[in-house]
């Protein structure tokens, strides 16, 4: 497994143009946002809790994910994405899904069209992980232009 640093280096050579990152900027959380409002859809057992379901099971596979780089602060950005979008999906419950599958849809030929002007292959055609890594480049650059560090880069180059 590559370091978060290489992955977001890598990642990020294919987001160089101003309106392809706009782009994902806007089309990345509305990905997650709707992706979770899929699974959040989807039955569950019957067995199990009325507060589980498979929106959180993503989310914790996903952090266990995350967890793998050592970067709390990278877990910590994504839970500040990902609580308001649960949030905001139990508010809307019920009717959530056809939203999603909108929203779903319409953000990734947003992130394709982002791409087309780029001129570069979205990452995840090399690599599926880049999936999960989107999220987390995402939110790096959001919180720097707050000033926040993920401190994603430790001996690496930031690009």
């Amino acid at each position: 497994m590559m370091k978060l640093a290489d992955y977001i280096n890598e990642y990020s050579e294919s987001h160089q143009n101003k309106t392809n990152i706009l782009i994902h900027k806007i089309c990345v959380p509305l990905i997650m946002f709707s992706l979770l409002g899929i699974l959040k859809a989807l039955p569950v057992p019957v067995s199990w809790p009325l507060w589980l379901d498979w929106s959180l099971v993503f989310v914790v596979l996903v952090l266990v994910y995350y967890s793998l780089f050592k970067n709390i602060r990278v877990i910590a950005a994504v839970l500040v994405m990902v609580i308001p979008m649960l949030l905001i999906l139990e508010w809307l419950r019920p009717r959530f899904f056809l939203l999603s599958v909108g929203i779903f849809i319409v953000a990734w030929i947003g992130q394709f069209i982002g791409h087309k002007i780029e001129g570069k292959k979205p990452s995840f055609f090399k690599d599926l992980f880049f999936l999960l890594i989107g999220p987390v480049w995402t939110m790096h650059t959001l919180l720097g232009l707050t000033g926040i560090d993920l401190k994603i880069f430790s001996n690496a180059k930031e690009t």
